[in-house]
């Protein structure tokens, strides 16, 4: 041992010393301080790059280092595992070139400036099974060249098949469907008015959604749509956005004091040929007025009977009863639109707003028929929805629309905004929904023309 700390070791210097499996201490491999090794051979300067035993394979070659040959070996490099008997042993690398001539390989151990040969080579997995290199001009992925085939790579930005259109343009194309901007007639128009009450004596179940949507569907299409608003909430004047606040003449000054329909319908803005007769607060004591009133059952069918102008559609809001206000809008109707939602309670009471149906056609409207069933707030979730959908069907048949109106967020806020899903968010599944329903609507009047009440 040198005074510097040093052994003499015969890997080194080829002379005696200790034997050549003695161990040699980590202390052996700091660098002498301020150049003052006795051996200049060891300073940093004199070294030349040389490949170090324990260090790894990258790429296929072993990387130099700045440390000199003649110095000994670390611990690590004679006890390379350095781990526990016990512990598992290390994933190998991936090894690039040969896996044979990789296992053959060993780095020179001779004298400094020793040159390190090359291996390229085709890749090679861990395995030691040659993989046979791919064209050269097929793109390799993350630097890997072994990799499937290029042609069977899909993005997912690319559509599977050339002819779908992505989610955005066939929303924008059923948008431009249901707006109709040229404004040509694509639904047919009746012979004659169609008047249409809307009633279900459930509150809840889409009277007043289902009269705005079917109404402006109908009007952007060509037809001319007059809705009265016969519910003293005046949700439907809300969904039009037309002034409904006290004051302003309403369907209560028709039935009460025989004011003319056409002093008190206003036009729908933005929806050409719709037309809507408001309902104040006011109408919520017609129901006691009209109790002593000379029949008072036909005060709204003389109303609309009086309308100088022509209609194609009277849609007629009844109120979640069956008082005198619901029994007027039977009287003036000629066809009977239930709305049902797909749950139990909806058709507990349907039985009965069926016996009302028919007793008024005994014995006030002969020609007045329950038409049209439209299921509403359909949940495709619950077997619920399927079941009231299936037991609807078969009871009432061919009345029952085709289309089926789901939940749709966009449908419950469109009258926050004062407009109609149709206009709101014309690209949406309610919208598509009731416009396939007033489709629906409109071809089954031209081929069953109904004749108008007089």
């Amino acid at each position: 041992m040198h005074d510097d700390g040093r052994y003499d070791d015969p890997r080194v210097t080829g002379a005696g010393g200790r034997s050549s499996g003695d161990p040699v201490s980590r202390e052996t491999e700091r660098w002498p301080v301020n150049g003052d090794s006795s051996d200049p051979s060891v300073r940093p300067e004199n070294c030349d790059p040389v490949v170090r035993r324990d260090t790894p394979v990258v790429g296929g070659v072993r990387p130099t280092s700045s440390v000199p040959a003649n110095l000994p070996p670390t611990r690590e490099a004679q006890e390379p595992t350095g781990r526990p008997a016990n512990a598992a042993a290390p994933r190998p690398l991936p090894v690039r070139g040969n896996a044979a001539a990789a296992a053959r390989y060993e780095p020179p151990t001779g004298g400094m400036g020793a040159a390190v040969p090359q291996q390229p080579s085709p890749r090679a997995v861990p395995d030691a099974t040659p993989v046979p290199a791919l064209p050269s001009d097929t793109p390799s992925v993350a630097g890997y060249g072994a990799e499937p085939d290029a042609s069977t790579y899909v993005s997912r930005e690319t559509p599977t098949r050339e002819e779908d259109d992505p989610p955005l343009a066939m929303e924008a194309m059923r948008a431009v469907q249901i707006l109709n901007p040229s404004g040509e007639v694509t639904m047919p128009r009746p012979e004659r008015t169609r008047v249409m009450c809307v009633a279900n004596q459930k509150g809840g179940v889409g009277k007043t959604t289902t009269t705005v949507n079917l109404a402006v569907a109908l009007a952007l299409h060509g037809n001319r749509v007059l809705v009265v608003d016969l519910d003293p909430q005046g949700n439907a004047s809300t969904g039009l956005n037309v002034p409904h606040h006290t004051g302003v003449p309403d369907v209560y000054d028709c039935l009460i004091d025989s004011v003319p329909l056409a002093e008190v319908a206003q036009a729908v803005e933005g929806i050409p040929n719709l037309w809507c007769v408001p309902a104040t607060i006011d109408l919520a004591g017609a129901e006691i007025e009209l109790v002593s009133v000379v029949a008072r059952e036909s005060r709204l069918a003389r109303a609309i009977a009086a309308y100088p102008g022509h209609f194609d559609y009277v849609f007629i809001d009844c109120p979640p009863s069956l008082g005198l206000l619901t029994v007027n809008a039977l009287v003036a109707a000629q066809e009977v639109l239930i709305p049902i939602q797909c749950e139990y309670y909806a058709l507990e009471g349907l039985n009965q707003l069926i016996n009302n149906i028919n007793l008024v056609r005994q014995h006030l409207n002969p020609q007045l028929e329950v038409s049209t069933i439209l299921l509403t707030m359909y949940d495709r979730r619950t077997r619920l929805a399927d079941a009231v959908e299936q037991d609807v069907r078969n009871h009432f048949g061919d009345k029952v629309l085709q289309a089926v109106i789901p939940r749709n967020v966009r449908v419950s806020e469109a009258p926050s905004y004062g407009q109609s899903v149709m206009t709101y968010d014309p690209g949406s599944r309610g919208a598509t929904s009731y416009f396939e329903a007033a489709q629906e609507i409109a071809e089954r009047g031209v081929k069953e023309p109904v004749s108008r009440n007089a």
